[in-house]
């Protein structure tokens, strides 16, 4: 199996580097909606979330708590949001969605909100509708007509090519943030994008452990957006709040074995834009550290020793 997963895998690479750009003369804008990463809630960071504005139309690529203020913040309309696409179904990366869509639909949004990711994502959108059920049956009775399940539809997906319009085309691979059995894999799978443009190129890499996969899944790309952290700085958080020492030695251990192999650092990423061979590195998903209003330099820095490209250390609503 592993064998035909390499050669679809390979076929795969050859197709995007036929034609990464298809013409000239589009507008892409990326803005960073939220760049902070885990579960912990900050006052500065709102949670994963990107916005991709091209030719004016927008797309999310994950949706954080704390997404549709942002939106708003950003002077985007969330009613031209048409399709969203989720990495992965930590909490962190989709907790978001369901006021999101429900905030859309009260508003008169009538077409379809496709949101795309892996294998769970029909179940996750199917539960955001169902928490808004009593909420959606009150306002029926205040006026509303279209039914909240018909706008709004989950896909589950593989990997590939999973999405094309006139603006763009999306694909999409498994990263390195599970190590799962095989059954569980079958279950859970945690995606990296590439959003190629008319005019430009974007991976995002969602959160991932080193990756030669995305890697070369990122070549003739124009812009890396990856997640970057340090294990030994969040243990410092938890052990501040207490969370660490409530965690057997057994918890303690399986979490470090996580954040280390399904993590990446700043070194790690520094390493996997040179080997891409991007132009232009953000670092977002930035984890809680126990610096106040902590600006993350030093990451860009020991980045700057493995990666000579630019390289931007992402804050809410930055736009590229």
């Amino acid at each position: 199996m592993w064998i035909v997963q390499r050669i679809l895998f390979g076929l795969f690479l050859v197709l995007i580097s036929i034609d990464p750009v298809w013409s000239q003369g589009s507008l892409t804008k990326l803005i960073t909606l939220g760049t902070g990463g885990g579960p912990l809630p900050r006052g500065d960071r709102a949670q994963s979330s990107n916005l991709l504005l091209v030719n004016g139309q927008p797309y999310l690529i994950d949706m954080g708590d704390g997404v549709t203020r942002r939106l708003a913040e950003s002077g985007t309309s969330f009613l031209k949001v048409n399709q969203i696409f989720i990495t992965h179904l930590h909490n962190d990366h989709m907790a978001g969605l369901a006021t999101f869509l429900d905030t859309s639909w009260q508003y008169a949004k009538r077409t379809a909100i496709d949101v795309y990711g892996p294998v769970g994502t029909q179940s996750v959108v199917k539960g955001a509708i169902q928490y808004m059920t009593e909420d959606a049956q009150i306002r029926v009775t205040e006026g509303k007509v279209v039914p909240l399940e018909k706008v709004f539809v989950g896909h589950d997906k593989k990997a590939g090519l999973i999405f094309q319009d006139d603006n763009i085309k999306v694909f999409a691979i498994e990263n390195t943030h599970y190590h799962l059995s095989p059954e569980e894999s079958r279950k859970h799978q945690s995606f990296a994008y590439r959003f190629e443009t008319k005019d430009t190129c974007y991976i995002f890499t969602g959160d991932t452990g080193p990756s030669t996969e995305i890697e070369q899944f990122a070549k003739n790309c124009d812009v890396m957006v990856a997640e970057v952290g340090k294990v030994e700085e969040v243990i410092a958080v938890m052990e501040r709040n207490g969370s660490w020492q409530i965690k057997t030695k057994s918890e303690q251990e399986d979490w470090t074995r996580h954040m280390v192999d399904e993590h990446i650092t700043p070194k790690q990423v520094g390493e996997m834009a040179t080997r891409a061979g991007v132009k232009k590195l953000i670092l977002t998903h930035l984890l809680p550290t126990t610096i106040p209003k902590d600006d993350y330099d030093r990451y860009r820095i020991e980045a700057s020793l493995y990666f000579k490209g630019e390289i931007t250390i992402a804050k809410d609503l930055m736009s590229f």
